[in-house]
């Protein structure tokens, strides 16, 4: 992703979902503007997701999302089927393309029903159109064409209408003033992405500078050496997660300190379900399983710290035998009844309907939802500090 690009988790996801050979390439196609996916009349020609991020007009910043058919069989087609129902969990909109030569199949109707369990805004796209022979569309339809074009300026505009006006948020912009000085605490490891910072570093960078503050970055190793500096009086401290217990212990307890992670879930929407998650943690018994979730892939290092860290942590504070399982991207079981408590990373890279989707889930079924950063914390013994910036979640915190 370029430096300039709005990122993944702040696009609209839009999906477009439906049985083989429905026309949801065609249509894909023709509302994008590009020959973004394979098209042919042979049933199943889509067999992966494909995605596209793009600014699509009036709809703005988007990432498009063609998926398998989900009608499709055999072993293969059971694989496709179960990452397409993983894409349902992740959009903003969803769009049920059906072949209106054919009308609303089992299949279509079983989308429906999945999509308004997820509560996704969604349309019907009533395709083919062109074609000798069109069945009544239903009421909420949209008549399209991939090949002919007909209607998709239509679909695009009844798409933008179902994306809700987002109220402005914001990750550290509301904790200062303009022009307080803040300290970000950035550590360089093995696990830092070369040559940048990570996505909530950038953002929270934006962030502040949007507000009229002003941050200064520094690694933890020059954390001191910043604070000593004559006129430096930070309204607020920002730390990686990793680096908790040494900012802790550098930074006076007189100074607001925080992480990235915990302003993101406050971003995202889920801080206060993380925060009363977090008991779970000191409860946790030999044998019991822990998910460590993430919302993106990337390349694992030897230190990482959803795989290696943050359980070395856990083992080290219950000191008791627990079975840590991990899943990222879009993988996240539905079924969660087997785990203890889920601790899911900030969300960066997820929309923040995806993220809640995930939370909801944990809610559903009884099981404590918590985050990397409030996990590290609260290990630490710095969470109480952490969320001294939020009143209502600290007393919380103290309450449980």
């Amino acid at each position: 992703m370029s430096l300039n690009e709005t990122p993944s988790g702040e696009r609209t996801h839009i999906g477009f979902f439906g049985v083989r050979n429905a026309g949801k390439s065609s249509l894909v196609n023709a509302v994008t503007g590009q020959e973004l996916a394979v098209v042919s009349d042979v049933k199943g020609t889509t067999t992966d997701p494909v995605r596209k991020a793009m600014e699509i007009l009036p709809l703005g910043p988007v990432v498009i999302i063609d998926t398998p058919g989900f009608d499709d069989e055999g072993k293969l087609g059971a694989e496709r089927v179960k990452k397409t129902r993983e894409i349902l969990k992740t959009c903003d909109i969803a769009v049920l393309v059906t072949d209106a030569g054919n009308g609303l199949t089992d299949t279509d109707n079983e989308l429906i029903t999945l999509i308004k369990e997820r509560e996704i805004p969604y349309l019907i796209a009533w395709t083919k159109t062109d074609l000798d022979t069109v069945k009544p569309a239903p009421e909420n339809a949209v008549m399209v064409s991939g090949l002919t074009g007909e209607g998709v300026g239509d679909l695009k505009e009844k798409l933008a209408r179902l994306i809700p006006e987002k109220e402005e948020k914001k990750l550290a912009g509301d904790l200062v003033q303009a022009g307080d000085l803040c300290i970000l605490v950035c550590p360089i490891d093995e696990s830092a992405p070369k040559g940048r910072l990570i996505l909530p570093q950038q953002q929270t960078i934006r962030d502040l500078m949007d507000h009229g503050a002003i941050p200064i970055v520094c690694r933890d190793t020059e954390l001191e050496t910043v604070l000593n500096k004559p006129g430096i009086e930070p309204a607020l401290v920002i730390t990686d997660s990793q680096a908790f217990k040494r900012v802790g212990e550098i930074v006076p307890d007189s100074l607001s300190l925080t992480s990235f992670s915990i302003l993101m879930a406050r971003y995202k929407g889920f801080l206060e379900t993380a925060v009363k998650g977090i008991s779970a943690v000191k409860d946790l018994n030999d044998g019991d399983r822990v998910l460590m979730a993430e919302g993106c892939t990337h390349h694992r290092q030897c230190n990482d710290i959803g795989t290696v860290k943050i359980p070395r942590w856990l083992r080290t504070y219950t000191g008791k035998e627990l079975a840590i399982e991990t899943c990222s991207g879009n993988e996240f079981p539905d079924d969660l009844s087997p785990y203890s408590v889920v601790i899911h990373c900030g969300g960066c890279m997820l929309t923040e309907n995806a993220v809640l989707a995930r939370m909801k889930q944990a809610i559903r079924q009884g099981i404590p939802f918590t985050n990397y950063g409030l996990a590290i914390a609260f290990m630490t013994g710095t969470l109480e500090r952490s969320l001294r910036l939020f009143p209502a979640l600290h007393d919380m915190l103290a309450d449980n």
